[in-house]
């Protein structure tokens, strides 16, 4: 999704050749989805097919975005494929929203629903100990008995510096806009950072959570819920960030003028976004 410049002598609407790309990059996550599953079920060759896949998905973007942008700077994209473009990632952002509405709808039944619904029944059904509580263990001995992460500290400063890079980003887009090349690239590179630090925050959370919680992702609907919804909002953070490190780049390589620069705003609408669903975690995970 790159539009850095535009050409007088562009054509109506270019339509690349074919591309190895996309069914590599499907490969590649394909890959890396089957080695995840295989480590968390315990399959100590899954950590090496994972990290395989990882790294053969950065390569493929790292050649992927090269193409693209050199079609961009070879005045080929015009007007009209900015506009394809921003629809583009309108819709991937509205498919992203689709996404986490799955796994935040899930959490919000298991609570507000299915919680209270087999409190009415005999408990008997279930198991004489049952308690309608969030955070349930179930039958003895079926889920180890763990803690719930609460609110502080890790998740508030992480909350403080999502909202950071949020400012720092929209202050980078207005020195874009401005024409301040350098003034650009220090706000971006905040941006990343903070990001970074964010994500270290994040693995030292998971590994309070397993050391001294002994909150996994088998400790029933709780665990499970918590580091899906935690867990695939650090991917995203993590992709936002590598996002937003190629646009750094290009604005070093002065790649965007003020007027043409759709790569840097895909890329801060992403970044909103992800910082928006974080908060929405915040609250439904943390706080209540």
């Amino acid at each position: 999704m790159e539009m850095s410049s535009q050409h007088a002598n562009a054509p109506y609407y270019f339509v690349p050749g074919p591309s190895k790309w996309p069914v590599l990059g499907g490969t590649t996550l394909l890959l890396t989805m089957i080695g995840a599953s295989a480590w968390v079920n315990g399959m100590a060759w899954g950590s090496y097919l994972n990290f395989a896949g990882i790294i053969l998905t950065l390569v493929v973007l790292y050649k992927w975005f090269g193409d693209a942008i050199a079609e961009s700077e070879g005045g080929k994209y015009s007007a009209r494929i900015d506009v394809s473009f921003r629809w583009s990632m309108s819709w991937f952002i509205f498919s992203e929203v689709m996404f986490f509405a799955a796994f935040f709808g899930a959490l919000f039944y298991a609570r507000t629903i299915s919680m209270p619904w087999l409190a009415d029944l005999d408990h008997k059904v279930l198991w004489p100990d049952f308690a309608a509580n969030w955070g349930n263990v179930g039958p003895a001995g079926t889920v180890e008995a763990f803690k719930t992460m609460g609110p502080f500290p890790i998740p508030t400063i992480n909350t403080a510096l999502l909202l950071t890079s949020g400012v720092t980003l929209t202050i980078a887009h207005h020195a874009l806009r401005e024409g301040h090349r350098a003034k650009t690239a220090f706000w971006l590179f905040a941006t990343v950072l903070l990001g970074a630090v964010f994500m270290g925050f994040q693995a030292y959370e998971y590994m309070h959570a397993y050391s001294e919680l002994n909150l996994k992702l088998t400790s029933g609907i709780y665990g499970s819920t918590f580091f899906m919804l935690t867990g695939f909002h650090g991917f995203h953070v993590t992709m936002g960030a590598i996002m937003l490190s190629v646009v750094l780049y290009r604005v070093m390589k002065g790649h965007f003028t003020p007027e043409h620069h759709f790569a840097f705003e895909g890329a801060a609408w992403y970044w909103h976004f992800v910082d928006v669903v974080w908060l929405g975690l915040y609250v439904v995970v943390y706080w209540l």
